[in-house]
Parts: structure tokens; sequence; C-alpha cells
């Protein structure tokens, strides 16, 4: 009677220590928010200074289907929409690194060349050695991925398909399970193979990531392979004679990882994230990836980066056009998806038209007209390029900056970019330098301080329109390179 009474006691010191644990955590979390807002950083932690300094969040994430992809011109994926928002939260520019290495992901995280780690990482002791992981996104556990039986279409019961299937982890035993090397699945099959004492053969796969292995399940190339289930799920939609109903672990936490010691930032993205998490925006977007009935006729459409690897349906006559003028397709490419999204029909409310919306005067002068064909028009606004690029001084000599003068004169006209040169060089920038430089006046061209100083001839432009023109254009163009083969 006396030993029973002590159980209740000892659980709610167990619960009171965790009580105060967590309150001391939560107290920390809150004071080194509020140290940062007041500029007095701690333990020299820089992490999000340096993000905000900097303009520019550098991420990690991997390419695949669900985590970050192209389809139909416009990047996509789960983690990439997480990190926009995240950057749009910080208000600043987003680069992505992009790796299927863990072991390249751990080692340029901490070596301070990426800020965060955003590749759906479960949380597990190994890991919280190397890094500091923020507050849970989702959870999830992992599951084996199998083979059904060949003829499992023709078996007139469940029960049937059931008897094939390994149920019982007992029966991996001296079975050959392939894993992506650098994840989480080769430890917990170690644990796995321990906990029933015999043998499982594990492949750590250093050449396929996971929805690779899957696919070679599909196909019977292999055998067994596993995955996180949020993600087998969503393959198994993909192909239907594969099961994931086997879990191999217990739930799990996923989420981003920072490098160890960086609270400044981890506790921004804590913040950020459990307010998102309650969104709708966040249950919109994983319902979009990992719920989405129609994710299998985008990931198998031709124009997926994965499925298909085109960008466009006009993909080979932009490859030949701008190849004729020395342009990267790719480029063309992003530029034709900001016009038109590859929409030859679209006519502005300006009388813009086609797919490289160029205006009536300018599409006559280069013999073209909304009945032209796809060719012609994306013919005709290459020469338009080629004659602004000749009424560029040679003086903008760096190829990055003066494409970009291209992109911003093909928006709103070369006179305008004249007018922001006048007033850079005048206000001490450089005028042959568009980052930074010629594209902080074409901002102030809509600012009558500034359209009606002495050296500008030209007057208004809408100057954000143009400035956001060129930015989205080579922030796509960045995508394309990573992902398009050129």
């Amino acid at each position: 009677m006396k030993k029973d009474s002590q159980i209740p006691f000892f659980i709610t010191l167990l619960l009171f220590t965790a009580a105060m644990c967590c309150s001391c955590l939560q107290s920390h979390d809150e004071r080194m928010r509020n140290l940062l807002k007041q500029g007095k950083d701690t333990h020299a932690d820089m992490s999000l200074r340096q993000v905000l300094d900097r303009d520019t969040l550098i991420a990690l994430t991997d390419y695949n289907s669900t985590n970050y992809f192209i389809y139909r011109g416009e990047p996509m994926g789960y983690q990439y929409e997480m990190l926009r928002e995240f950057a749009r939260h910080l208000d600043v520019n987003l680069k992505l690194l992009i790796t299927n290495d863990m072991h390249e992901a751990f080692n340029l995280l901490n070596d301070g060349k990426a800020d965060v780690i955003a590749m759906g990482l479960t949380i597990t002791g190994s890991r919280l050695d190397m890094v500091d992981f923020t507050v849970p996104q989702i959870q999830t556990r992992q599951v084996l991925v199998q083979r059904k039986p060949d003829n499992w279409r023709k078996m007139r019961t469940w029960d049937e398909i059931e008897e094939k299937l390994v149920r019982n982890p007992l029966e991996l035993a001296g079975r050959t399970v392939y894993v992506q090397k650098g994840t989480v699945f080769a430890e917990r099959l170690s644990i796995l193979a321990h906990e029933i004492g015999d043998t499982i053969h594990i492949v750590e796969d250093a050449l396929r990531e996971t929805e690779q292995l899957i696919t070679a399940v599909a196909a019977g190339e292999i055998d067994f392979t596993v995955s996180d289930e949020h993600i087998a799920r969503v393959n198994e939609k993909y192909y239907p004679n594969i099961d994931v109903s086997t879990p191999v672990s217990f739930p799990q936490n996923v989420a981003w990882a920072v490098k160890k010691g960086n609270d400044s930032l981890r506790l921004e993205i804590n913040k950020w994230t459990r307010a998102y998490n309650s969104s709708l925006a966040s249950r919109h977007i994983y319902n979009k990836y990992f719920r989405n009935p129609r994710s299998v006729n985008i990931t198998q459409s031709e124009f997926h980066s994965i499925g298909g690897g085109k960008i466009s349906q006009y993909d080979d006559i932009i490859r030949e056009v701008s190849a004729d003028h020395g342009f990267d397709w790719r480029l063309v490419a992003s530029l034709i998806y900001q016009e038109s999204r590859f929409h030859p029909e679209v006519t502005s409310w300006v009388g813009a038209f086609g797919l490289m919306q160029l205006m009536p005067a300018t599409a006559e002068a280069y013999g073209v007209d909304s009945t032209s064909s796809v060719e012609e028009q994306i013919r005709a606004g290459m020469r338009y390029i080629r004659a602004i690029d000749r009424q560029l001084p040679p003086e903008i000599d760096q190829p990055g900056e003066r494409i970009r003068f291209i992109m911003a004169a093909y928006n709103v006209g070369i006179a305008h970019i004249f007018d922001a040169r006048r007033l850079a060089e005048k206000y001490g920038k450089d005028p042959n330098v568009w980052t930074n430089n010629v594209d902080y006046f074409i901002l102030k061209k809509s600012d009558p301080v500034y359209y009606h100083d002495s050296v500008v001839k030209y007057g208004y432009a809408r100057g954000e329109e143009t400035y956001q023109f060129v930015t989205e254009i080579f922030d796509r163009y960045e995508h394309y390179k990573r992902v398009i083969q050129d």
C-alpha cells in the first residue's frame, strides 16, 4: 500500500520538474527575443542579425516532388513555400542551396555557408549532437515501402494481398533494405535489427535519394526501402503497386535545423512557425503537396522538372532562338513566363500581346502582329532585346549587370533607364551597375522629388514595377538553372 502510494508522487515530481524546465526554456527564449529587439545580442550570437544585415536568408533544401521543384515554369514545393513565407516575414531575400546529400547539408550549415536546413528532417538524438532544431512543423513516422504481389489486382480479397506483405518487423530478418545514405533510416533499421535479435541487411545508397528508391521498389529493382510516411503516401499515389502501411518507428517530429548556438535565428523561426502552424495558409500548403488528388497528374506532367524536365511547351523554340542570339534560353524562358505565363493569346490592357508582350508599335517594327506564330513572336522579341543591347553604352561591361539593364529597358523603355543612370551618377552611385545602384533610382522615378530633377528628361515611371520585373525574372532564372538542363 505504501509502495503504491509513492507512484503518483513520483509522477507528479517528474511532471513538476518538466514544467519547470519548460518554463526556464520559455523564459530564456523570451529573454533572447527581447534582447535582440533591443539590439543586444547575447553569447555573441549574431545569426539573425547577419541574415537581416545580409538582406538574404540562405536555406538548404532538397530537390524532389514535394520539397522543391519547377512546374509549368514556376518554382514550387512544400519546403520552398514555407521558406519563402519565412523570408517575407523577415523582409529579406531568399537564396536556395540545393543538395540531396544529407552529410553535405550538415557540413554546409556548420561551415556557415547556410543559415537553415529545410529538408523535412526528423529530430533524433544523433542529429541533436550536430545541430539545433526549431519547433516541429509536422509529425511523421518511418514506414517500410514494399511492392504488392505482381497479380495483386486479380486477387479477390485484401487478405490475400496482406498475406504476401511484411507486416511484422520480425519478417525483415535476413531481408535487404535500401535507404538513402545520410538519412536516419539506417540508424532506425539497425535498432530494429537489435530489437528483433536478427540481421537486417542495410544498403545505404549514395546515388539515389528516397523518392528514387521508392521508384526502384515500384519498378521491381529492389524489394524494400524506408521513407517518412507523409512522403511515402504521396508516392503511393504515383505507384499504386507499392504498400506503405507498415511502420518501423514511432511518431517523430519534423523540423528545420540551424547551426548549434544560433539561438536568435532559431527563436525567430520558432516564433514564426508557431503562428504559421495555426494559420489557414499552413493547412492549405500542407494539403496542396501531401493530400492533393491532382499531385499524380502534376508530377507525371512533362512540364514538371522531375517528371518531364520541361519548362513549357515552347522550350525547343526558345532554346533555338536564344542560341541564335547568344542568350541562355532559361533566362529567356523566365522573361516569357514573367510576361505571359507562356500563354500566346494574352493581350494586356495597354495592347501588348503574345508570349513576349510586345507593344503594337514595337511588334510592327519587327514585322509581327497578334496573328503571328509563336516562333515569329519569340524571334521578334529577341531582335528587340538585341536592339536594346546595342543602345546601351559599352561602359556597362559586366555581363550579369548588362543583361539586367536590358530586362529593365524591355519593361519600361530605355529612356527611363537612361534617366535612372543619370540620377545614379548625380547622387554618387555607379551608373554602370544595376544592382544596388541604378535599380535604386528606377524606384525613385515615381517620386516627384526625383522625376522633377533637372537630369531627368522623361519624367514619371512606375519604377516599382520595373524593379520587381527584373528581380523576379532573375530569381526565377536561378531556379531554372538549378534544376533544368542547359
